[in-house]
């Protein structure tokens, strides 16, 4: 949320209370690991996000055309590029589910190489690899968008 524009119209507390309360419905969801919560957290304010633009998106509204670089990938602030951001991510996730996760777990829960490595149990180096490329696939898919 930090790089949204101004007028968003999503508030941090709201965006995080949603993702709780979805998160909590979790049938499977075990307590103590960690890793799950996050990446289980992770997924859904992605999904609350991208249904927020949807909405955005659905009623017509105008979008900036600013551009901004997220973790070194160039995206609008835009409605409609966060939803090719997350069609982008569904192909990944076919191609590499792990990398795809990398992604959601960088972007909408914050977390930091080395703690992606912990909560996905991979050796650092294999999660700087799979950032490497994920991020180069992503650029080229949305670039070709």
């Amino acid at each position: 949320m930090r790089g949204e524009r101004d007028d968003h119209t999503l508030q941090t507390t709201a965006l995080v209370n949603e993702a709780w309360i979805r998160v909590s419905d979790q049938q499977r969801l075990d307590p103590a690991d960690r890793g799950q919560f996050l990446a289980i957290a992770a997924q859904m304010m992605r999904r609350i996000l991208v249904d927020h633009a949807r909405r955005r998106a659905a009623a017509k509204r105008p979008t900036s055309d600013v551009r901004v670089v997220i973790t070194e990938i160039e995206l609008a602030q835009g409605d409609t590029e966060l939803v090719e951001l997350d069609s982008a991510l569904g192909r990944l996730a076919e191609l590499s589910p792990r990398q795809a996760q990398v992604i959601d777990l960088k972007f909408f829960a914050g977390l930091e190489l080395e703690e992606i490595a912990e909560v996905l149990d991979v050796a650092r180096p294999t999660i700087v690899r799979d950032w490497r490329m994920a991020r180069a696939w992503l650029q080229r898919e949305l670039a070709d968008a």
